[in-house]
């Protein structure tokens, strides 16, 4: 099957990368780098670093900024990096930004203003303020963390004043595909939780940043490109195998569940950083069992 085509640098399969931790929570950069570059191997098309599966929010000034100094070497191409940018207020988030764009990468990912649920004008300035970086800027819309939805008619004004180029839905109400195309026409939409994949893709998704790719990566391309280009025959029964696995990513624990799929298929994992604790008992064994059953069908 022949991939769907990727015309900018936010298209296609762009994996929210997990970041490689060692027993003493330190950063392990030379695994990350590693893994950046196995997922471009294996059918990704490029890598979101310091995203919330990145635990951006944990990270020091100087770790965050070497995250994205080793995704883009790693990957050899800055189009194929979007770091997340997401900050309290827009003086830091554009501070990231120009950071992302003299680490040569492509595209940034933005929350609204994430201290607070920010009204509409406050929205506008936060996007139009980081957009002037220069990158392209990717909204993110997450309502339940920031208690602050992208509509999709804010949505559209955002486009509209030239704030931002595509969205990364992550409602979970796959029905808003239809209006952000009506409103926004030119507004490209990437699915934004795993577990809406085909539904977002059959809706004309562009692309996914990704969770779960992190630790199967080459059955997730497989996936994607038969959602985008209609090919039901492929998609359907591969969505259904990977689901258990994918609706993870729309769980509290998504961090600690992909980090553990990861080391189950053999990826560099490893613990979490606090505030986020180790899966319970019962957590731990659903993970294991929906990786190990996926591993066993030769899901890699």
């Amino acid at each position: 099957m022949a991939p769907a085509p990727r015309t900018r640098p936010w298209h296609g399969i762009m994996v929210a990368t997990a970041l490689p931790l060692r027993d003493d929570l330190s950063v392990d950069h030379d695994a990350y780098a590693d893994h950046v570059a196995w997922l471009i191997a294996n059918g990704c098309d490029g890598v979101v670093p310091n995203g919330s599966l990145g635990e951006y929010q944990t990270l020091t000034d100087d770790e965050r900024a070497r995250v994205v100094r080793t995704a883009v070497e790693a990957a050899g191409d800055g189009n194929r990096v979007m770091p997340g940018v997401s900050a309290y207020g827009s003086t830091e988030a554009r501070r990231w930004a120009d950071q992302a764009a003299e680490a040569g990468a492509g595209s940034v990912l933005l929350l609204p203003p994430n201290a607070y649920r920010a009204d509409e004008e406050t929205v506008a300035a936060h996007y139009a303020d980081v957009a002037r970086s220069g990158l392209p800027v990717v909204a993110y819309n997450n309502p339940h963390d920031t208690r602050t939805d992208l509509t999709p008619d804010l949505l559209a004004r955002l486009h509209r004043e030239q704030s931002i180029v595509a969205v990364k839905e992550f409602s979970g109400d796959v029905r808003r595909a239809y209006e952000i195309a009506e409103l926004a026409p030119g507004l490209d939409l990437l699915v934004g939780a795993d577990d809406v994949l085909l539904e977002l893709a059959l809706a004309g998704a562009v692309g996914w940043i990704a969770g779960y790719p992190n630790a199967l990566p080459a059955s997730c391309a497989t996936l994607y490109h038969a959602a985008v280009t209609g090919d039901l025959d492929t998609a359907l029964p591969l969505y259904k195998s990977l689901h258990p696995l994918l609706r993870w990513d729309s769980r509290t624990e998504f961090v600690q569940a992909i980090k553990l799929s990861m080391d189950l298929a053999g990826r560099p994992g490893g613990p979490t950083r606090p505030p986020r604790s180790p899966l319970t008992g019962e957590q731990d064994t659903a993970v294991r069992a929906a990786t190990e059953k996926a591993l066993a069908e030769g899901l890699q």
